[in-house]
């Protein structure tokens, strides 16, 4: 299937590593031309370079942290420049990933920690959005997809519910009020995901409890209904389909993208 992104500019936040890496690499092979945006400025450029060097495409990196309302505008500003023209997808991907630590309890959670974690799911898509919106507006076509997470419909770690669940709530919003000048929002739950950081942390599981790494990678597969470990690209695949003009008949909906939540119904 064509998805029709030849020549689209896309704009991968979270673009260095992990899921939004492989959405930006995803978009770049369907034919898209790149910015990644990040904090990390010599990851930035050394995935820019690795992704540009296997698909072709113009992949680029504008390093900045999307906790700042001048960074963010400086950011896309850049994007556009470096990839000549206005940013057609945007793919909100730049938060601290959840699973790699135990989250905090009721008595630990600080005002400190509670405002950071919705500053940067939150407010930094919101942020985002807020810049590219006018141009996809005035050209009347664009794409924003959010990647929140299964934690939306589970719990276990409160400010990761509720981080997730403002991500949906903000995806219906911009989709209602976007969607009328050809827009589409939507929001993609990724579960449990192998990136590169999951080979670490399979390593100190399997060492504090004395199995081997292939146990402890069934044991992470077992939580979903397909019992197999989605991969960064499984979820890019999904993720690159919502940014194509083929999507549009989608649009303010929660795509899960975790293997299947067992025992649960959504509708």
């Amino acid at each position: 299937m064509d998805l029709e992104l030849s020549a689209r500019r896309a704009l991968v936040t979270g673009g260095s590593r992990g899921i939004g890496k492989a959405i930006a690499f995803a978009l770049a092979q369907e034919g898209a031309d790149v910015a990644l945006l990040a904090r990390n400025a010599p990851v930035l450029e050394a995935a820019a370079a690795e992704i540009a060097a296997a698909t072709g495409r113009r992949v680029v990196g504008v390093s900045a942290d999307t906790t700042s309302d001048d960074a963010v505008r400086a950011a896309v500003a850049a994007a556009v420049r470096l990839l000549g023209g206005p940013i057609d997808i945007l793919v909100n991907a730049a938060a601290e990933p959840a699973g790699f630590a135990a989250p905090p309890r009721l008595g630990e959670i600080t005002s400190g920690y509670f405002h950071a974690e919705m500053d940067t799911k939150v407010m930094g898509y919101l942020r985002c959005a807020r810049e590219v919106a006018p141009g996809m507006v005035a050209r009347g076509w664009g794409r924003i997809v959010n990647i929140s997470g299964l934690a939306a419909r589970q719990t276990g770690s409160a400010v990761g519910s509720m981080r997730n669940v403002a991500v949906s709530a903000m995806t219906k919003n911009l989709a209602d009020e976007l969607g009328p000048h050809g827009i589409n929002v939507t929001v993609v739950h990724p579960g449990t995901t192998r990136t590169e950081r999951t080979a670490p942390l399979v390593a100190a599981r399997a060492a504090a409890q004395g199995v081997a790494p292939e146990a402890v990678e069934a044991q992470m597969a077992a939580a979903n209904s397909v019992g197999h470990l989605i991969d960064a690209s499984e979820v890019a695949h999904v993720v690159a389909f919502l940014c194509s003009p083929k999507s549009r008949a989608i649009n303010g909906d929660a795509i899960a993208a975790g293997g299947g939540a067992p025992r649960s119904i959504y509708y």
